[in-house]
């Protein structure tokens, strides 16, 4: 949520929306959309030009709850559950964090996941903008990327790691990092929560129960994973999108921190939990320009996951292809990190950003 009340957020980038029982058995959720970006547009002015020009919002990816014509923005977006607009923002920069703060209800956006990376902080009561730059050059030689409020910590996910320099994984590299704002000063303070090389148990696969060294390469999405879910209810979450492995930190920031590593049978972007009966998700449809509610009865503590086979590593350069199938939407078993596709009817699907909302 954006703020305190029903509207959502999303980011939309140029759209940056930046606005279990079996599989088997599962009924077909029904997916409708609630939100164009055809319907939404923005401002902007053309590289080598003074003149204002008028775009619609494309391409929507990072969701949350409270360009080659020379367009560098990225608009954030708040709406209803039900689609209506409430209002927008432009920010510089390719957004593709999102996040609200839980205790103050400011939105956070991180833009340029690959590097020169900064982030931006909304008040949605009064409509105020700060933007904010880090203190120092990253040392994952990246950019920065989801954004997650863990027990009063802000925590980032240190994407595209090597961008510059030795390439990933690289044991100095830090996978996400606790932040600090300096309101004053308008500066972002960070430091490591854990690394692309630290040790993790081994959740499952070959090595299970064992302790395994991790070799992240593309550290993407993040979450809570809230107390009605069947295993790793309470830890934080970071999934390590083209090496199909989510890594679940125990105690994030303690000194009893310990992780433990899944390895997925597909790649995903976003992962959602049902946390109540009613409710529903919300999923980004980055190609497609919409966002989508997804509604059924979901029992709570399901996983869902925004599938992506395209962005693994092992994808061929012409994707999708054969055995790399466009997104879909898939249902996440925690215990044995296989991902089986969800039944869908209604409105056409191929999810990227995702989030439940219960009502």
């Amino acid at each position: 949520m954006a703020a305190a009340g029903a509207a959502l957020s999303a980011v939309l980038g140029t759209m940056v929306l930046t606005f279990p029982a079996s599989a088997h058995t599962q009924p077909p959720y029904h997916v409708r959309q609630v939100i164009s970006g055809k319907s939404l547009h923005h401002w902007y002015t053309r590289a080598g030009s003074r003149t204002k020009h008028r775009e619609p919002l494309t391409q929507p990816d990072d969701i949350t709850a409270p360009s080659t014509d020379g367009n560098r923005d990225s608009t954030v977006v708040e709406f209803t559950p039900n689609g209506r607009v409430i209002r927008q923002w432009d920010i510089r920069g390719k957004c593709d964090g999102l996040t609200a703060d839980p205790y103050t209800g400011r939105v956070i956006a991180t833009v340029n996941e690959d590097l020169h990376s900064s982030l931006y902080s909304i008040d949605p009561r009064s409509g105020r903008l700060t933007h904010y730059l880090y203190s120092r050059p990253l040392p994952h030689h990246g950019g920065t990327d989801a954004i997650t409020f863990y027990r009063g910590m802000m925590l980032i996910s240190a994407s595209a790691p090597g961008t510059t320099g030795a390439a990933a994984p690289n044991p100095a590299y830090p996978a996400v990092y606790a932040v600090t704002l300096n309101h004053a000063r308008h500066k972002a303070f960070v430091r490591p929560l854990f690394f692309d090389e630290s040790a993790a148990t081994a959740a499952n696969g070959p090595h299970v129960t064992k302790t395994v060294r991790l070799r992240l390469t593309d550290p993407d999405s993040s979450e809570v994973v809230p107390p009605v879910a069947p295993r790793f209810a309470g830890d934080f979450m970071l999934t390590s999108q083209g090496d199909l492995e989510q890594i679940y930190v125990h105690g994030a920031g303690t000194r009893a921190q310990h992780l433990s590593v899944l390895i997925l049978s597909r790649s995903v972007d976003d992962t959602a939990w049902a946390t109540a009966w009613h409710g529903a998700f919300y999923a980004t449809d980055h190609d497609a320009d919409h966002v989508d509610a997804i509604s059924g009865t979901f029992s709570p503590g399901t996983a869902l996951v925004a599938v992506t086979p395209c962005n693994a590593n092992s994808a061929p350069a012409t994707c999708p292809g054969p055995g790399f199938p466009a997104n879909y939407l898939g249902q996440l078993n925690t215990y044995t990190g296989q991902i089986a596709r969800v039944r869908l009817r209604g409105a056409s699907l191929e999810p990227q950003g995702l989030i439940f909302a219960a009502r």
